[in-house]
């Protein structure tokens, strides 16, 4: 049977499968940061605090703006007419926007251990990973081969894809669901992970079965005092 994602013990059969410290530090830091592997791979030297053992991610992300070329109105990606001058638009202005965000995240003092230790032997000075986004796919993809996991499947779609870096972030999430569910662990989990919604960050909730499994048993374990009368 296929599974959504990935347990903490399955997290860590694929970093026993890293073949040098460098990818073990880049598996600990995707699963236990649960950031994304453009974050994890701009991380340098200078965003590491090791007083306060936390990391300065640095998020760049682009959106195309599409507007009318009359009257200069956002437009949907779907919009024929503008809706605010009326004219059909057939060659609608795009415009590309780069929206910088910077949040920093806590990092047990096991992982930071380890960065330290690799600072200190690489003589790394500034990016902690001078790798690709390529390698890093394949870094991530041939460990879960060597530890015997099998695909993951999307639990939106259906679909079974092999075990990617963003994998990992998922089961930070999922593991941070299970752990605390409340209505602040929530907030933070959505803080921690950069989400603009929290209707993202509720995703994992479900993924994890939390949400259904709480539903059903207060369908049979919830009110005893409300009996069918005969």
């Amino acid at each position: 049977m296929l599974k959504t994602y990935l347990e903490q013990d399955e997290i860590r059969k694929i970093e026993e499968q890293a073949a040098c410290i460098r990818d073990k530090l880049l598996i600990r830091l995707l699963a236990h940061l649960g950031c994304r592997v453009s974050e994890a791979l701009a991380v340098k030297v200078s965003d590491i605090d090791f007083s306060s053992n936390s990391v300065s991610i640095q998020h760049l992300k682009e959106r195309v703006n599409i507007s009318c070329p009359d009257c200069q109105a956002r437009l949907g990606r779907s919009h024929r007419f503008c809706p605010v001058c009326g004219r059909k638009v057939d060659k609608p202005l795009s415009r590309m926007q780069q929206m910088h965000r910077r949040r920093v995240l806590p990092l047990d003092a096991e992982t930071m251990t380890i960065l330290r230790d690799f600072i200190r032997r690489d003589g790394t000075r500034g990016l902690i990973f001078d790798i690709s986004r390529h390698r890093a796919w394949e870094i991530i993809r041939g460990c879960a081969r060597k530890a015997k996991l099998s695909n993951l499947v999307n639990p939106e779609t259906g679909k079974s894809k092999g075990i990617s870096p963003h994998r990992l972030r998922d089961a930070f999430a999922v593991h941070a669901v299970q752990v605390d569910d409340s209505g602040d662990g929530l907030r933070l989990l959505q803080e921690h992970l950069g989400h603009q919604s929290i209707t993202t960050t509720m995703r994992y909730r479900k993924v994890s079965g939390q949400e259904q499994k709480e539903w059903y048993q207060k369908l049979w374990n919830g009110d005893k005092t409300c009996q069918v009368k005969s």
